[in-house]
């Protein structure tokens, strides 16, 4: 994806982002440091992003990738827009009629009508036979 005549890129983020830059050849990531930081444009080079947390807002942080010819000079910029939407499965674990984040009975499960813990059920038929 990078214009003709970029030999070097560099990456800048918002804080809620990490990005790691991943060599073909290397099992480790090295972490982006701070600004002025660039690497070569090689065959093989990942660039990784994620985020830790959900966002406050749509498109509330965001990755840009400058591209750089020979000598330095800045050829052109890509960008995208990230959106961390927060994921969490949660139950009733006291059957109470009140999912709780922090109950204390989501470590165990006992059985009958006092008893506490996660009740799963599953659908297992055929949809499409």
């Amino acid at each position: 994806a990078a214009p003709a005549g970029a030999v070097a890129f560099g990456v800048k983020h918002t804080e809620g982002v990490s990005v790691d830059v991943l060599f073909r050849g290397r099992a480790e990531p090295e972490a982006v440091p701070g600004a002025g930081a660039r690497w070569p444009l090689d065959e093989g080079t990942v660039l990784r992003f994620s985020m830790s947390r959900a966002s406050s807002e749509i498109n509330d942080n965001k990755v840009t990738v400058s591209f750089y010819a020979e000598g330095g000079k800045p050829i052109n910029q890509a960008g995208v827009f990230l959106t961390g939407v927060g994921i969490s499965l949660d139950v009733d674990a006291d059957r109470d009629g009140v999912v709780e984040k922090n109950s204390p009975n989501k470590a165990s499960w006992a059985w009958g009508p006092e008893g506490h813990g996660a009740i799963l059920l599953v659908s297992c038929d055929k949809e499409f036979p």
